[in-house]
């Protein structure tokens, strides 16, 4: 395993000791000692990463990151994002709005759209809480004219979607991805996809990194 790609990756939020971050200083030069990056790798593995880094012969983390580097994990999460907000996205039928969207999404605009990926059926509270968020990042993204609130929006509840989902599938990529983003890069969301269509975008985005 590459312990010094793996850590090189992982967001320096993540690097504490007894719950004190890291000088930045030198967390890089753990990062550059054998010694150190054992060290941050057992920090590592004693707190978020457990199933990523627990010592298993069967399974070599670097596998993990090598497969899912971070273009394709941002990817996979932007589309999740959007097909959780699908329920107001569809909703949205004003001029344009819709123009910003599909300007914003690309083919992504289709997947929101698809009730054969997923038929948005949600309960009341979760409808609302998708509805408010989506509704904060167009108005946003609108009177900005930039749809950096809504990409943040869609990355932030993708995270949620893929970590909640893979906590139960793929515990290691669970650990990844959460390492990849900030502590707080799920902060205030909460996942709302149901499994099949959760796994019906990894399965594309997985072969697609194959």
């Amino acid at each position: 395993m590459s312990l010094r790609a793996l850590l090189a990756d992982v967001d320096a939020g993540w690097l504490e000791d007894a719950g004190v971050p890291l000088d930045p200083a030198l967390a890089a030069r753990a990062r550059d000692s054998a010694l150190g990056r054992r060290l941050l790798a057992s920090w590592l593995a004693n707190g978020p990463a457990m199933a990523l880094l627990a010592p298993d012969p069967s399974r070599d983390p670097d596998a993990v990151r090598s497969r899912w580097r971070r273009p394709r994990i941002d990817a996979l999460c932007r589309d999740l994002g959007i097909l959780a907000h699908a329920p107001p996205i569809r909703a949205e039928v004003r001029r344009e709005p819709v123009r910003r969207l599909k300007a914003a999404l690309g083919n992504s605009y289709l997947l929101a759209l698809d009730q054969s990926v997923w038929d948005g059926r949600l309960a009341p509270d979760g409808l609302q809480q998708a509805g408010s968020g989506f509704r904060a990042a167009l108005d946003a993204a609108m009177s900005g004219d930039d749809p950096t609130p809504l990409y943040a929006a869609f990355d932030q509840q993708g995270r949620a979607e893929l970590q909640a989902w893979a906590g139960r599938r793929d515990p290691a990529l669970a650990d990844w991805c959460r390492l990849l983003y900030p502590p707080d890069a799920t902060a205030g969301a909460t996942a709302r996809l149901p499994e099949k269509p959760v796994l019906r975008v990894y399965t594309h985005h997985e072969t697609r990194a194959a």
